[in-house]
């Protein structure tokens, strides 16, 4: 008999890839099915992330929660958290084996010796990187291009859970990007720690990749899911915007819109030079008539020393100068072994909140701006195939979402649309 395993994913699409190829590969050996976590299971996989402080608790709550779900069932816990807090995953009960971050290799191999009697994960050593992909839509993927991250931001505990940057060569991420084309998918999402970095292990760039990548047969659509500012070159814009498969929809970290802000953060960057990364990209892929950038935007509020006027200054950097069509607003937590846990002028919680409330107001506005500016333009939609009170979703280009009714003969399917 097959034994029952659920999968639960925490924090990034970088984990939903790993969590999916995890399956994937589980359920290939013929020894398990998948089942819903609220389910009783004989096995869970929870993949963890510890990018603040609420990201730990949730992991914890998440882990007791299955095991009263399912008290015998033995649970298996890897990911970021993982990698920082392994003795303290151990003591919780339920927890069967425990896999940190730079041991995602040895997870499939260790369960599959448990179940057929050879216990343990002894003998499965760590891989320096992990290939993985999404293919639990019919839709899009999440393609895992570069893992890790050397830049040690002042805030940031991720270089120390996920490790220094690096990737597999461009020729085997194109192998598996035909491997998703291969199950219909028309849409990659290219997803890392720091993405744009990709390359320090192979002598290759990031341009490479995704130039290689455009000529894979049966993807339609690219989207790159995050990229620093600093490591969008302007030759990877003119290549993007000369007529590829990549889409008008950038992810780029600011985190603060205060020089001062982001020099004691340690971000490789000042505000001057960012605005005129968005300007560059504006110009190149925007003309009348056409589908407008859109632009995500990080930012973090309540960062050590940031007053009420430097925060003033990120708000008004956003507002009047920026305007992106979204604000990805994060507030400030504080982690142990960072720069920033021992910086003084730490921030009360009632001044983050308030601040993360102004700039989530801000981003409605600027949102709500963005969807009108791209009224009556042509766009190509990508429908999903999930059936929502006899409505579909999908999304054009620029990732606004579109909603109508249900047509089963549209699913995975790209329609031409005005917005």
């Amino acid at each position: 008999m097959k034994k029952k395993i659920a999968f639960v994913t925490l924090g990034c699409k970088l984990n939903y890839a790993e969590t999916s190829t995890y399956e994937r590969r589980l359920v290939e050996t013929g020894l398990f099915e998948t089942v819903q976590w609220e389910e009783q299971a004989d096995m869970y996989l929870v993949n963890t992330c510890t990018v603040t402080e609420h990201s730990d608790k949730k992991c914890r709550n998440i882990i007791r929660k299955l095991h009263r779900v399912s008290p015998d069932a033995e649970i298996i816990v890897t990911g970021c958290y993982a990698q920082m807090k392994k003795a303290e995953i151990e003591k919780i009960e339920g927890v069967r084996f425990v896999f940190g971050a730079d041991e995602k290799s040895a997870v499939v191999p260790a369960v599959l010796r448990h179940i057929t009697g050879d216990d343990g994960p002894c003998g499965y050593g760590a891989s320096s990187f992990m290939p993985a992909y999404s293919s639990g839509e019919r839709t899009r993927s999440f393609l895992k291009v570069q893992d890790g991250c050397d830049y040690f931001c002042a805030y940031c505990t991720v270089p120390f859970a996920r490790g220094r940057s690096r990737n597999i060569p461009v020729k085997d991420i194109v192998a598996q990007a035909r491997e998703i084309a291969d199950k219909g998918i028309k849409e990659i999402v290219l997803t890392g720690v720091n993405t744009g970095d990709f390359g320090k292990t192979t002598g290759e760039s990031f341009l490479d990749l995704i130039k290689a990548l455009d000529g894979v047969e049966g993807i339609e659509r690219y989207r790159i899911s995050s990229i620093e500012p600093n490591l969008l070159t302007e030759e990877t814009v003119d290549w993007i915007a000369s007529g590829t498969k990549f889409l008008p929809h950038f992810h780029i970290p600011l985190q603060a819109g205060s020089d001062t802000i982001l020099k004691e953060m340690g971000r490789r960057y000042d505000t001057a030079a960012f605005a005129h990364k968005i300007d560059y990209i504006r110009n190149k892929m925007e003309r009348p008539g056409a589908p407008k950038v859109f632009f995500g935007i990080d930012v973090i509020a309540g960062f050590p020393g940031e007053t009420d006027g430097l925060f003033m200054e990120t708000y008004n950097f956003l507002k009047d100068r920026i305007r992106p069509a979204f604000i990805h607003i994060f507030p400030y937590s504080r982690r142990k072994g960072t720069r920033a846990d021992l910086m003084k002028g730490q921030i009360q919680d009632s001044v983050k909140t308030e601040r993360v409330r102004m700039l989530e107001e801000l981003c409605g506005e600027l949102h709500e701006e963005f969807i009108r500016s791209n009224r009556g333009i042509h766009e190509k939609v990508l429908f999903e195939s999930s059936d929502k009170d006899g409505k579909m979703f999908g999304y054009t280009g620029n990732y606004i979402r579109i909603e109508r009714p249900y047509d089963a003969g549209l699913a995975g399917k790209i329609v031409d649309t005005v917005i």
